[in-house]
Formats: C-alpha cells, sequence, structure tokens
C-alpha cells in the first residue's frame, strides 16, 4: 500500500480485507425520505444544542443556497474518482450510484450552507482523532452514531443529541453524499473537514469501508494511523472565521433547493424556539424572529 498516495489524497477511506456490505447506509434513505425537514431540523437542533451556555445571546442560523463551480470544492477529484469506481449489487444501489455518476461532469453545482453563530463550535481540532469526550471535532468528523455528552446533567437531558447519527441527514442532501463543516473555535483556530457515505468498494486492487473522511493523516509505529483535520485555508463559500459551525452541502438535491419549504420547516420545528428569543434564522434575504415569524406564519405564500 502506497502510504505517501493515502496521505496526498485530500478524502481516507479505511481499508478492509473484503467487501461485505454491498448496500448504502440505510440511514441515507430515511434522511432522504424525511426532505427538506429533516435537514433543516437537524442543523438547527444542532445549533441551538451548541449555545454558548455562558451567553444570553440569540443563536443566529444563516442558511444560504447558492452555486459554485466544481472545481472550488475541495478534494472533489478525489470523491469523483472513488465513485466512477463504484459497483452496485441490486436495483437501488445500482440506481443510486448511477445517479452520482451522472452528476459528475457538471462544472456549475447547487449548495447550501448553514452557518451557526453565538454557538461553542467544535473543540479539541488540534489533537485530531482522540478518545477524549471533552474533543467534539473528534465525535463530529470521525465517530458515526455517537454524540457528545454535556458534563451539567440539565443541559444534557435538554439537547436534541446534537453530533449523533443525524449528521448524515446532509449526506443524504447531496446528490454525491458529500458534505463540509468549517469550524472556529474559541482560539480562533479555522479548520475544514467532511464525510462522505458511499458504498464498500475496491479501488486499486484493495476493498474500503463506505465512508470517506475529509482530512489529513499520520502514520504511526505498527501500522496504526491517526487523522488530523486540515486547516482552513479553502474557497470563500468554505470560511468559517468567528466562532461555531458552519455546514456545506455540495451537489445539492432538486428537492432540497427550496426556500419556502426551509422557511415552513423553520417555523413548525422552532416555533417556541424563535418567540422565546433562543433563536433567529436567516434564510438569504429573510430574517424570522420573534417579532417577524406571523408574517410568515400568516403568509398564504407558506401556509394555506
Amino acid at each position: 500500500m502506497d502510504l505517501q498516495k493515502i496521505k496526498d489524497s485530500r478524502w481516507k477511506f479505511s481499508p478492509i480485507p473484503n467487501i461485505e456490505e454491498s448496500n448504502f447506509n440505510k440511514t441515507l434513505e430515511r434522511f432522504f425520505e424525511m426532505g427538506i425537514n429533516g435537514l433543516t431540523r437537524e442543523n438547527i437542533q444542532n445549533s441551538l444544542d451548541g449555545h454558548l451556555s455562558n451567553s444570553e445571546k440569540t443563536v443566529t442560523v444563516k442558511i444560504k443556497p447558492g452555486t459554485i463551480n466544481n472545481h472550488n470544492i475541495p478534494g472533489i477529484k478525489d470523491v469523483k474518482e472513488r465513485i466512477r469506481n463504484l459497483e452496485g449489487h441490486n436495483h437501488y444501489t445500482k440506481e443510486t450510484i448511477n445517479h452520482m455518476k451522472k452528476r459528475l461532469h457538471d462544472e456549475e453545482v447547487r449548495y447550501i450552507s448553514f452557518e451557526d453563530i453565538n454557538t461553542k463550535g467544535l473543540t479539541g481540532a488540534r489533537n485530531g482523532q482522540s478518545g477524549s469526550k471533552k474533543d467534539t471535532w473528534s465525535i463530529y468528523a470521525y465517530n458515526k452514531g455517537v454524540h457528545f455528552e454535556e458534563e451539567d446533567s440539565e443541559r444534557e437531558v435538554a439537547r436534541g443529541g446534537s453530533h449523533g447519527i443525524g449528521k448524515i441527514a446532509s449526506n443524504a442532501a447531496s446528490d454525491l453524499h458529500v458534505m463540509y463543516f468549517a469550524n472556529c473555535d474559541a482560539n480562533g483556530d479555522q479548520h475544514l473537514g467532511g464525510t462522505v457515505q458511499l458504498v464498500e468498494h475496491e479501488y486499486e486492487n484493495q476493498a474500503y469501508r463506505s465512508t470517506g473522511y475529509f482530512t489529513d493523516i499520520e502514520f504511526l509505529a505498527s501500522n496504526r494511523s491517526k487523522f488530523y483535520p486540515y486547516e482552513n485555508n479553502f474557497n470563500e463559500v468554505f470560511k468559517k472565521d468567528t466562532r461555531g459551525l458552519k455546514i456545506v452541502i455540495p451537489y445539492l438535491r432538486e428537492k432540497y433547493d427550496d426556500e419556502k419549504g426551509i422557511i415552513k420547516s423553520i417555523c413548525d420545528s422552532f416555533f417556541v424556539a424563535i418567540l422565546e428569543n433562543k433563536l433567529e434564522v436567516h434564510v438569504n434575504d429573510k430574517v424570522i424572529t420573534r417579532d417577524t415569524i406571523s408574517k410568515y406564519i400568516k403568509n398564504q405564500e407558506y401556509y394555506n
């Protein structure tokens, strides 16, 4: 195995002896069926869970769809190369892989970003792939189905389970099952990570797990390795220079590119939080606060 070639690749997949699972992660299909509601709810709930405990400032989430040239998406060539090598072994996986391959030639692609303000962001990025419960970067970036537990038991009970399995909602919103997260922590350190959800596959005569990570790697003794994040020196779309987290989902599925649906989901899912001034949400040039939410609820353009 060429270790230098692995390190040079922006995306890392873990090698396995052979392919045993030929399906996509079942959670992708569940969140795809939930559509824009699942995506909006999961990402805004994560932002609310990340509220600064010693601050009375309202959590602000800025949701912004846009268009980006595929050359400005970090490491996307590596993802495309893996997708070209995918093989389907049943109707669903064949159909999904064929759909992914059709998008590989797109020059301009749609994306959506969720950026939060007055939140903690992720901690411990410089520690990379650690076993510490305090390093929320490691939990969010590299662990599946695990969430950070608050030391304050009351805050933990009140949380929505951030950084758990719901983060795959962002992968489900992408035609290539790819998402990125930009983080700025309390020290002003800025890093960019990401995940892609494929199927177990063979690439250059080696079998690999289905999940890929946008991350750097350090090779240790005894054939072990450790992931470390990239410092964020990437395109402006992926920048996050104020404390908090920014999710970016390129190759946005068409049914998620729905401003009205996003606004309805916000009003339906976070009505109380907005009324209590715990949350305000910006969707393009529209701002939903406790002072403005009624004009959306009473507007027949959104609700009959």
